[in-house]
């Protein structure tokens, strides 16, 4: 005889009262959860909560902060080691107020005053499908390995209270560009790389009502993210709405290519976003503007070095390992090959004052993630076997500062900081086979 329990029983007395069929209810719960999987690649919970080779969800990556590496959690229905056991109140407690189930606040790594703009259906339904359509996985979260004192947790309560000011959940997707700022601000947490930080490690600014919203500059894992306003020369300006989309649908346009932590976003994320929100998000983007200043002038190409590059002139020796290196693929000009080759002139992170992604990539190498929206993965080798610091630095500085870029410099004992402090990922990617695509 099947056992039916109690909850189920009254499930079945409640439906037969008011004459509905018995599966209405189950139907309702795996329509949710559908909806929550979309809501799940809008959040990218993948990308941070499952591990290489793990389990979906089943956490373990490992994020470097300035504090010290800390480890994504469990988010499956496991009841001993996941949120089996959470209500929906405990978990809309954690997406918006930063409070774990035992009332510990976790660090901020988690973009809980992001995720605090998430209308409550879209936490309704990323609830329902992580309690009902992720496989429980038994694994014990890993401890974050913060240096003493900032790995005491209590002051995390605090942190909160100063920070994070109280938010009012959004749900106004009345035009495409207003859909655009809500999945800006709020599933997808851009604000969490892309805004500079405070001396306590806090946003500078949750929305667009401040200029520094993604404005860039914060630097994760030893990236610098860029800005994402469209009218700073380190950021978007050159770019539509369109490029924008396709930059995040496929990893690459004409004005350049995914790299470094942003791979993940793209893999786990935006590839797999319909084209509808693709696009509002990047209307959305550019309508963010800032006050001309001397320090937003407009990119303008310098062909100067190209020609001397061109009738063999080098006129520095970062020119000379730029010839060697580079100009294969990056060409003398610096133009590139549009969706193939990242175009250097004028490239957003080629303005940076902080040099280090570009440091890091020439040391470490890069990898185009190969997607179903771009099946190809493009490997840029890495040069720490074969450049030393001086070289690596001399070479980031030309890059920097040719064809009219206009980039901070780095030091040789940067470079050597850098060496020591990162690693050869090249191998790191997505594949066609692990990167689905969204039905339009």
């Amino acid at each position: 005889m099947m056992k039916i329990s109690g909850r189920t029983a009254a499930l079945a007395l409640s439906v037969a009262t008011v004459g509905l069929p018995l599966t209405s209810h189950a139907d309702d719960e795996a329509a949710l959860a559908q909806k929550g999987s979309y809501i799940a690649i809008l959040g990218d919970c993948a990308a941070c909560h499952t591990s290489p080779d793990g389990p979906p969800f089943s956490g373990g990556l490992g994020l470097n902060s300035p504090l010290g590496k800390i480890y994504a959690t469990n988010i499956t229905p496991d009841k001993k080691t996941g949120i089996g056991n959470w209500s929906f109140e405990d978990f809309e407690r954690l997406m918006r107020h930063g409070i774990r189930k035992d009332g510990s606040t976790v660090y901020p790594a988690m973009p809980y005053p992001s995720y605090a703009h998430m209308s409550d259906n879209d936490l309704h339904a990323l609830y329902a499908y992580l309690m009902h359509s992720v496989v429980p996985v038994e694994q014990i979260n890993k401890v974050a390995d913060i240096r003493w004192p900032f790995s005491i947790k209590w002051p995390l309560s605090i942190w909160r209270m100063v920070f994070v000011p109280k938010i009012t959940p959004s749900s106004d997707n009345s035009s495409e560009i207003e859909r655009g700022r809500y999945l800006v601000e709020g599933p997808g947490h851009c604000g969490s790389c892309h805004t500079p930080r405070n001396f306590a490690m806090a946003e500078k600014a949750l929305d667009d009502s401040d200029q520094r919203y993604l404005s860039g500059g914060f630097v994760i894992d030893n990236w610098v993210a860029p800005s994402l306003r469209s009218d700073t020369f380190d950021g978007l300006e050159a770019w539509s709405a369109a490029d924008i989309a396709t930059f995040l649908k496929k990893g690459r346009d004409q004005h350049g290519a995914t790299f470094g932590a942003m791979n993940g976003v793209v893999i786990h994320s935006t590839s797999q976003m319909t084209d509808d929100d693709l696009s509002a998000i990047g209307k959305y983007l550019k309508t963010l503007k800032t006050p001309t200043n001397a320090k937003n002038v407009s990119f303008t190409y310098n062909p100067t070095i190209a020609h001397e590059l061109a009738s063999g002139k080098l006129p520095t020796h970062g020119a000379a390992l730029y010839v060697d290196r580079c100009a294969a693929c990056h060409r003398p000009d610096g133009r590139g090959y549009p969706d193939v080759f990242p175009e250097l002139a004028g490239n957003p992170v080629l303005q940076s004052a902080n040099a280090s992604s570009v440091a890091h990539l020439i040391l470490n190498g890069g990898r185009l993630p190969a997607l179903k929206t771009a099946p190809s993965s493009l490997v840029m080798g890495p040069y720490r076997d074969i450049l030393d610091d001086q070289d690596i630095a001399d070479l980031t500085n030309f890059v920097q500062s040719a064809w009219g870029n206009r980039g901070g410099k780095i030091t040789a004992d940067d470079v050597a900081k850098l060496r020591k402090e990162t690693k050869w990922e090249t191998l790191k990617g997505g594949s066609p086979e692990t990167t689905p695509e969204i039905t339009q």
